[in-house]
């Protein structure tokens, strides 16, 4: 019978095709903490989600709001000493959260990242008033307005369409996107 993998090298094996170095060489700087915009959200800096993969803490790292608050701006991947690619390694446990539906009810990321997906897959790329619905009504009436009035800003100024446009050739796109994810697209 095989050896259940730990659940560092299971993160390791999810990032398996990037370059840089993999989660065990992190000499727990901070650097990537230190960096990070969106720390004070985060209820484990990323030093500390990387300590607790390594303790192989998956349901803490799971469970956690940090993976969710990520920005992607890469400002700590940019800046590791290490070259770990951390920003990477948080998509990564999106995308095992999403897969094993191993998340939090009620946390906007895997619904959002749902949807985004199902818009890119149908028309080529975002579109941010598809993507609305998914999160809006989870700020309160405040938080409608204020996006309300965020929106209306961006249409008179052009920055957003009213509807959705598709991408030249979008079924080239679908099949490339097939070949790539193997579990299909759905259209």
């Amino acid at each position: 019978m095989a050896e259940k993998p730990s659940f560092q090298k299971e993160v390791m094996n999810l990032m398996h095709v990037m370059d840089g170095n993999p989660i065990e060489a992190c000499i727990q700087c901070g650097t990537c903490s230190g960096s990070c915009p969106a720390v004070e959200y985060m209820d484990y800096s990323p030093r500390q989600i990387i300590a607790l993969i390594r303790a192989d803490k998956k349901d803490e790292v799971l469970s956690s709001d940090t993976i969710w608050c990520c920005s992607s701006c890469y400002y700590c991947t940019v800046r590791c000493p290490q070259n770990i690619k951390i920003t990477e390694m948080m998509y990564a446990l999106k995308r095992y959260c999403i897969w094993k539906h191993k998340h939090k009810s009620g946390v906007i990321g895997p619904d959002f990242s749902r949807k985004f997906v199902k818009i890119v897959v149908k028309t080529g790329k975002s579109y941010e008033p598809g993507l609305a619905p998914t999160f809006i009504f989870k700020y309160g009436v405040r938080g409608v307005i204020d996006n309300m009035i965020m929106g209306i800003s961006l249409l008179q100024k052009k920055r957003m369409a009213i509807m959705p446009k598709t991408v030249k050739r979008i079924a080239n796109f679908r099949r490339v996107l097939n070949r790539i994810i193997p579990i299909g697209v759905e259209q």
